[in-house]
């Protein structure tokens, strides 16, 4: 199986002419997602491709269709869909999130391989060893930052990291490292973004009376929170809600949200355009 995801400027053809390819080679489309945004004329694609009776290979799939992708003027990508991507886990001292994930991939709901997970705390550590996956602390200070985020990004490479997952990892990331993983970054926000950026987002909440809290899965840039969200969950909240209760029933939503929007990410369902996303 593989999957097929473009994006191009929008003219008529584009659906016709990548059908006919993959019938042509003995593919047949298992699922097929396609959205145009009017006021931007851009094209989106998301296809699922059985191939099992294909006449040639991904690299030959890749070399063949490359002319059809100049011809349309498209960011493209093909992935097998039986290769599991390798995901590095970033975390501090908050467990739901990263406990969350690691039961969710035990439990295989994430389709994927959860390479090691990275901390600068150690309290975590007994929770990854039972699930058999290297743990790596990495003591982070002000003085020693610029040193750990290199031993990190050394760690990434070790691993061949596909996708890294900021799991309630607070630490602001490098602008560098940014730009090296953009689009491979995900991280979890306690805040129904753009509302309450930076810390202390229920303290913030609780001050302002808010109704519905939420939490926000979304690509890290080097914008502090402003990278392009995958998916969002909310949850109600009033006047009895102290700040302590905020912070529980966050937990939920931003569980939630990550899980999400990890799976879609390593589903190839979501496309990245500027600063939004088209999630098929």
């Amino acid at each position: 199986m593989l999957t097929l995801v473009i994006s191009c400027p929008d003219t008529i053809g584009i659906v016709a002419k990548v059908s006919h390819f993959i019938a042509s080679n003995n593919g047949s489309v298992m699922e097929s997602n396609h959205h145009t945004d009017i006021e931007e004329c851009w094209f989106y694609m998301r296809n699922v491709i059985n191939t099992s009776k294909m006449n040639i290979s991904q690299a030959q799939f890749e070399q063949q269709f490359a002319a059809i992708a100049e011809e349309f003027s498209m960011q493209w990508h093909v992935r097998d869909m039986n290769k599991k991507q390798k995901v590095v886990l970033f975390a501090s001292h908050t467990s739901h999130c990263i406990a969350d994930i690691l039961h969710r991939w035990h439990s295989s709901e994430l389709d994927c391989d959860i390479a090691a997970v990275i901390s600068n705390h150690r309290n975590l550590e007994s929770l990854v060893r039972f699930y058999q996956i290297p743990f790596h602390h990495i003591t982070m200070t002000a003085d020693t930052k610029a040193d750990a985020f290199a031993n990190m990004d050394k760690l990434l490479n070790k691993y061949q990291a596909d996708t890294i997952v900021l799991a309630r990892f607070m630490q602001i990331i490098p602008e560098a490292m940014c730009h090296k993983y953009h689009g491979r970054l995900i991280n979890i926000h306690h805040s129904f973004l753009p509302s309450f950026i930076g810390a202390n987002p229920y303290q913030k909440a609780h001050d302002r009376g808010v109704k519905l809290i939420g939490a926000t899965c979304h690509y890290v840039t080097a914008d502090l929170d402003e990278g392009p969200i995958i998916e969002q969950e909310v949850i109600r909240v009033n006047h009895s809600c102290d700040k302590h209760d905020l912070i529980r029933l966050g937990k939920d939503v931003e569980q939630m949200a990550l899980a999400r929007g990890l799976r879609y990410h390593l589903q190839d369902r979501v496309i990245i355009r500027g600063n939004k996303t088209i999630v098929f």
